[in-house]
């Protein structure tokens, strides 16, 4: 467990819906998404180092039990309970999920209270794609997709769609063609992400970073074909391994389009 001391716990309220955040350090505003099955020691150590390099982050607690550790029993009660949710859409195609428009919100809040010239955002697995829906708002100006899982590689379509809709999809191609990148990581046989980073190509081109780490059978790091927490659960602490490299440069990102270089 990771008892989660060392951050703030405070409740946000956005459109009649109040959440668990938590909240660490000073500096330019990131939020940070859990992946299934929600906030991990893991994900609290990832946000940590956001916090060492000197930015606010906050951690809105979307569903699992705060600090408990990564295991199978806590995936199974999870992610059932997460697909019924009416905030997310975890099949539905051409759409964000409603909880972005609370995240939306959250990410305004911390900018105004923050400053700098724009907030960051990451998503994994389940929130993987939350902050490509974050950034029709351009308070959002360092989105990051760990992992983007929704909605739920079941066929083609879905395998293939950025969980926004079409007219939204236009406003972030209008910003990413006006210089706001958007940095994108995965494991490569990762069935999960599905066909997605070949979508982020087509439309965002040449502003969409793209991490995608080896897992294929024989890779050289002895990835499994599972691998896909790539900022957390994968990462050994070995300067040179790729899921380290990834992660530094998450931060990195993070850094650069906040304004702490």
């Amino acid at each position: 467990m990771d008892d989660l001391a060392d951050f703030e716990r405070t409740e946000a309220t956005y459109g009649g819906s109040t959440k668990v955040v938590y909240r660490k350090g000073t500096g330019p505003g990131v939020v940070v998404m859990a992946e299934m099955p929600g906030i991990t020691p893991t994900v609290a150590d990832f946000a940590r180092r956001v916090v060492d390099i000197g930015c606010t982050v906050v951690m809105p607690s979307l569903f699992g039990t705060d600090g408990a550790p990564l295991t199978n029993a806590a995936l199974l009660k999870t992610i059932p309970r997460a697909c019924v949710s009416n905030e997310f859409h975890a099949l539905a195609v051409g759409k964000a999920s409603p909880i972005t428009i609370w995240l939306r919100s959250l990410a305004a809040s911390l900018h105004e209270e923050c400053g700098g010239p724009g907030v960051g955002a990451i998503g994994m697995c389940f929130t993987g794609g939350f902050a490509l829906a974050m950034m029709v708002d351009d308070v959002v100006v360092a989105p990051v997709l760990s992992q983007p899982s929704l909605p739920i590689a079941i066929g083609a379509k879905r395998a293939a769609d950025l969980g926004i809709s079409a007219s939204d999809l236009h406003i972030v191609k209008e910003r990413v063609e006006a210089g706001c990148p958007v940095l994108g990581l995965r494991f490569t046989e990762d069935g999960a992400v599905g066909t997605r980073f070949d979508t982020l190509r087509r439309e965002l081109g040449d502003g969409f970073i793209a991490v995608e780490i080896d897992s294929s059978p024989g890779n050289p790091h002895g990835f499994a074909k599972s691998a896909h927490s790539v900022v957390t659960t994968e990462v050994e602490e070995t300067p040179g391994h790729p899921a380290y490299e990834a992660r530094e440069q998450v931060l990195d990102f993070f850094r650069t389009r906040l304004g702490l270089v």
